[in-house]
């Protein structure tokens, strides 16, 4: 059997009695990082009185999961395996959703214990009423497709939740500012650990407010766009100053034509 175990994001004492009854039961862990987990695994044992059946520790990470998981057979689970991503929910901008795949194509009963989610903790602390949400976890590193990414979470209607490096949230709220300067930002430092923090501001009002060396990890909620639905039109979002790739993108959300259909048909306008 599988069973998909979230972790603490910063705080120990989050972690939940069932996933110490699982952890105590693990013949194999899977994690993303072994000394991460082998550290926490400590701390359980010292803290909360984990004990457990001295489990294997093997290796699954996004760099190597796509090959791991093709070596896999059924009986592999026939031992009580347990997967945990470094910190938080498995399958949340971390692997996991593979190994449920392979587990449902296979016949291979699986379980998913609920438990500690940065994304969510950060929605609820925002504080916005549009409880309508969509998560787009990391936005790309540079260029046309970080633009195009950045256009559809600001204008897709919906509390928009991003992660972000500390290395690129300044560059984040400077792009805030030329896109949405008006827009609602809220950003939640280190959730749950010693030096939690919360703001909440417009870009301009915000970047001022941040270290010039910004530490620690980051969640980005994004107040939704006024505009919704059918009362943005298409000639609203061509009229953005922004990619043909991006505005494709928007358009086909707002008409549920083809992306790629829709941006071929801009091209040839």
């Amino acid at each position: 059997m599988l069973s998909l175990v979230p972790t603490p994001i910063g705080n120990i004492s989050d972690i939940s009695l069932r996933s110490l009854d699982v952890l105590s039961t693990a013949d194999i862990i899977l994690c993303e990082d072994t000394r991460v987990t082998k550290k926490l695994i400590h701390l359980l044992k010292e803290r909360h009185n984990l004990t457990t059946t001295e489990p294997q520790f093997l290796s699954l990470h996004s760099h190597n999961e796509a090959e791991f998981i093709s070596k896999l057979t059924p009986e592999f689970f026939n031992s009580n395996v347990v997967y945990v991503s470094d910190a938080g929910m498995p399958g949340i901008s971390d692997p996991g959703q593979m190994l449920v795949h392979y587990c449902l194509n296979q016949g291979i009963a699986y379980d998913i214990l609920p438990g500690a989610n940065a994304a969510l903790t950060a929605f609820v602390a925002s504080g916005f009423v549009e409880t309508k949400m969509l998560f787009f976890g990391f936005l790309p590193h540079k260029g046309n497709d970080r633009s195009s990414a950045l256009q559809e979470a600001l204008f897709n209607g919906y509390t928009t939740i991003l992660y972000e490096s500390p290395k690129r949230l300044d560059k984040l709220l400077s792009e805030l500012i030329i896109a949405a300067p008006q827009r609602q930002v809220f950003l939640a430092k280190e959730l749950t650990k010693r030096y939690q923090r919360f703001y909440r501001g417009v870009a301009s009002e915000l970047i001022s407010q941040m270290e010039k060396e910004i530490r620690g990890e980051w969640v980005v909620v994004i107040e939704a766009s006024e505009a919704k639905g059918s009362s943005l039109s298409e000639q609203d979002i061509l009229s953005l100053d922004i990619p043909k790739k991006a505005a494709s993108k928007l358009i086909a959300r707002l008409t549920g034509e083809n992306p790629k259909e829709c941006y071929q048909r801009l091209l040839n306008t």
